[in-house]
């Protein structure tokens, strides 16, 4: 009953043209990348924090070669889907992967911390088969979700953050952490850096280049 529940859930989403991973979202600009000839330094791969990224300070974006290819609300199963179209076939050097927010407030549906971890284990290995350097990124502080309260991420976070940080450490990848220099005192987004706890400012923004930057030179 579950395969075929599943099954019907799938040629749903195929009869309503439903495009679950939005792979039109980033289309027009990846045709236009290819177009040139320009292969990107570095696709940083995520979800509204990354596309928030982008619209808050795209002269980072341009001046670094940087491509940002972050949707909001988007989980990691979601960015695996995509992963092809908005990271391999642009041939960057290298993509920044900061993802697992949205799982953790189970915007899809509930997800065991393993499963999200596999999947950005397997953004990971896809980029490596493709001659992409891989950069992670913990995941940023959360103490609370203001579309879905009382969820308690903030341990949840510091899981997800270990294991992303060990399996960095053991394949030799760096590993980018923004949750230690941007937490407070509840293990969430400290409010110097955010205005709903969970998306950063400009200044949040600012810190983040300055973390990110700092570990691209040293790496």
């Amino acid at each position: 009953m579950k395969f075929l529940s599943l099954t019907a859930f799938v040629l749903s989403a195929f009869l309503s043209g439903q495009d679950f991973a939005n792979y039109a979202k980033y289309e027009k600009q990846n045709q236009e990348i290819l177009s040139k000839n320009n292969r990107p330094a570095s696709v940083l791969m995520g979800d509204s924090i990354t596309e928030g990224w982008f619209s808050s300070d795209p002269g980072f974006f341009k001046k670094n070669n940087f491509v940002g290819r972050g949707i909001s609300g988007q989980v990691t199963s979601q960015m695996l889907l995509r992963f092809r179209e908005d990271v391999i076939k642009l041939k960057p050097k290298q993509v920044i992967i900061l993802a697992g927010t949205n799982d953790i407030a189970e915007n899809q549906g509930p997800i065991s911390l393993d499963k999200v971890f596999g999947n950005i284990v397997s953004m990971a290995e896809l980029a490596k088969a493709n001659h992409i350097r891989v950069v992670l990124c913990s995941v940023l502080p959360a103490y609370d979700f203001g579309w879905r309260k009382d969820m308690k991420p903030a341990e949840k976070v510091i899981l997800l953050n270990k294991m992303i940080e060990a399996y960095a450490k053991k394949n030799n990848i760096p590993y980018v952490d923004y949750h230690s220099a941007m937490k407070d005192s509840r293990n969430g987004l400290d409010k110097i850096y955010t205005e709903d706890e969970i998306h950063p400012t400009a200044k949040g923004y600012e810190k983040m280049e300055t973390i990110l930057m700092k570990k691209l030179g040293t790496s």
